[in-house]
């Protein structure tokens, strides 16, 4: 039976609770799903998170993933592309925004102020 994302009309959000370090994320990166169905054994469904980084967090390995991902930088400032060190990379300040199709390499990631991410990711339903 498959899974539907809950029907949520507006609410506030409680911006001090409910942050989660992700599997395989260093400490410092935390999620915050909003809203979710998604499950990848099945590449089923769709999850709208907040993730954030706080100030000279980084990550350093890029990310590849089988679903499509949208992202949109709501505030603070990303560096993409830098090394294992958290050395270089091209940076980006707020408002930026990027739209990957599944197993396209991204990454790594590295914030010097710290910033917020909106996110969504979601499978190709239609099998293409």
């Amino acid at each position: 039976m498959p899974m539907n994302k809950p029907h949520l009309e507006f609410h506030r959000l409680d911006m001090d609770a409910g942050w989660a370090t992700p599997a395989g994320y260093p400490p410092g990166i935390q999620q915050k799903i909003l809203a979710s169905d998604l499950d990848e054994p099945h590449q089923s469904g769709s999850r709208t998170r907040l993730l954030r980084f706080a100030p000279g967090v980084h990550t350093t390995a890029p990310f590849v993933h089988d679903h499509w991902e949208e992202v949109y930088l709501v505030s603070g400032d990303l560096t993409v592309g830098n090394d294992a060190e958290g050395r270089g990379g091209e940076n980006f300040t707020a408002p930026t925004y990027a739209c990957r199709p599944p197993g396209v390499p991204h990454g790594p990631f590295r914030s010097e102020r710290g910033c917020v991410l909106f996110e969504i990711h979601y499978y190709d339903e239609s099998g293409r």
